[in-house]
């Protein structure tokens, strides 16, 4: 206990909490925009997102990953808050959290096994193009200051780590954002800044309950877009973990994440803020900045705090650009360039699936219908190559066939089984071997039902052998060619 205290917390002081402190200053933005699509207060989006970084530290199941409030969840919101108020968002907040922790205990993090490696790197991808394209507006009918500004924040990024000693010892976006305020300060440049997104709150979050009525018509209200960004927020969370995972070299708990999340959103609701999730985007930029503990995670809730209420008159001083720069990095970082190179070598069906997730996000905006594509495509080329790989071989003796089953028999494979007969062979007697094949699904009892019935409608004798005890279980509970009764409906054509 007291180990793994130390690991998560403990073992990382110093870069975890200058990782925290970039990663705040780039939720504020973020946290703004994301509230201004729901439509709602940006105080909305900064209490959310303080609460759910510092609730998430504590409850989450991998450290080191970034939790507040995102524009794949402010996007489900818009209806809600147009036709019901804030109040009716706050009580849908309380609920997704509910349904997230329900979704913990139920161990559907375990579900993450079946989102196959392509669709995870379609999902990456589409969204470093979506952190890219949410830069455009910033960098649209602007002067040529603000292309300076970004592209000094760029190479302030990528070559302050050359430096010796002190390159190392500070994160560089860091150094990018403190330096571009300074000098746009210094200079007096008319910029866009941090200020200019909206008015920062100046009071600290205060306990909040929703003043909706506790009746099932409320509940009838909220729960379709409860349900929504549970599963959405669910997903997001889910797919960034097992990025981090990938990226740190370690292993973390999804059925945990499951719970720490629905936890993290109901303190959010409680605060008057909006519900969140994992945020990509800043989970690599407190990556790429030394972060790997919880202590990362909660710094950057705290000094989020701090800075808006506290601070606030310094933060509005931030240019956008700077914070643009940072932006721009990350989607560099997060897009896998492997994957473009690998094109030529990995299977068709692998980068089919992964081409078509990422058209698929890009072009919804919402990453759950993307990642359903993928897993779909995915799971439809799995099947048909399993099904390519069922092969029937026969051998004849006196009178008499043997069909030798190699392979699986399901849903996919079901009509190459039944078409591999020769139902109009006159012939005695029929053997069905199979020892070396598998029956998965009711489509191949059903096929086996058919082979064996037109058979005996043909007045040839069969014999099915070989069955497996798994394949015998499914074949006796749900097959009728051995159940005379059964049959006989069936051949008179009831």
């Amino acid at each position: 206990m007291i180990q793994t205290l130390k690991k998560e917390w403990f073992s990382n002081i110093r870069t975890d909490l200058l990782a925290g402190i970039v990663v705040a200053l780039a939720l504020v933005p973020e946290a703004i925009a994301f509230s201004i699509i729901a439509g709602v207060d940006p105080k909305v989006g900064l209490y959310a997102s303080f609460c759910i970084a510092v609730v998430i530290a504590f409850t989450g199941g991998r450290p080191g990953m970034i939790s507040a409030a995102t524009g794949a969840m402010a996007l489900l919101m818009v209806t809600l808050v147009k036709e019901h108020g804030l109040e009716y968002l706050l009580a849908a907040t309380l609920l997704t959290g509910v349904l997230q922790i329900a979704a913990g205990y139920l161990k559907l993090g375990n579900l993450m096994r079946f989102v196959s490696r392509s669709v995870v790197t379609g999902f990456v991808n589409a969204l470093a193009i979506l952190i890219f394209m949410a830069q455009l507006p910033e960098l649209i009918d602007v002067t040529w200051h603000v292309y300076a500004m970004t592209a000094a924040g760029l190479g302030i990024i990528y070559l302050f780590p050359l430096i010796p000693v002190i390159g190392k010892s500070l994160p560089s976006p860091l150094v990018c954002i403190v330096t571009l305020t300074i000098f746009a300060i210094y200079m007096g440049l008319d910029i866009r800044t941090v200020g200019d997104m909206g008015q920062l709150p100046d009071t600290l979050p205060i306990f909040l309950w929703p003043d909706v009525p506790l009746t099932l018509e409320t509940l009838l209200i909220i729960f379709p877009y409860s349900a929504g960004l549970a599963v959405v927020g669910l997903l997001e969370s889910m797919m960034t973990a097992t990025i981090v995972d990938d990226l740190t070299d370690t292993q973390s708990d999804k059925n945990r994440e499951c719970k720490g999340q629905g936890i993290a959103n109901i303190g959010a609701g409680l605060m008057g803020g909006m519900a969140g999730c994992a945020m990509i985007g800043q989970s690599i930029i407190n990556i790429k900045s030394g972060g790997r503990g919880r202590l990362s995670t909660l710094t950057a809730g705290v000094f989020l705090l701090v800075l808006i209420v506290f601070l606030g008159e310094w933060l509005k001083l931030i240019p956008m650009a700077a914070l643009v720069a940072v932006m721009i990095m990350v989607s560099i970082g997060t897009f896998s360039w492997d994957s473009i190179r690998n094109l030529k070598h990995h299977p068709i069906s692998t980068n089919l699936v992964m081409i078509a997730t990422v058209i698929v996000v890009v072009a919804t905006h919402n990453l759950a219908i993307g990642v359903f594509v993928g897993v779909l495509l995915a799971s439809l080329f799995f099947a048909n190559k399993v099904a390519r790989f069922m092969v029937v071989k026969s051998t004849t003796a006196d009178a008499s066939r043997c069909y030798h089953i190699i392979g699986q028999v399901f849903f996919a494979s079901a009509d190459k089984f039944c078409n591999s007969f020769d139902f109009r062979e006159v012939i005695d007697k029929v053997t069905i071997d199979l020892t070396q094949a598998h029956f998965w699904d009711i489509t191949a009892v059903s096929a086996l039902d058919k082979v064996v019935i037109k058979f005996r409608r043909e007045g040839t004798k069969v014999e099915v052998i070989g069955l497996n005890e798994a394949s015998a279980t499914i074949v006796d509970k749900f097959g009728v060619h051995d159940k005379p009764e059964d049959v006989e409906k069936i051949m008179s054509g009831h």
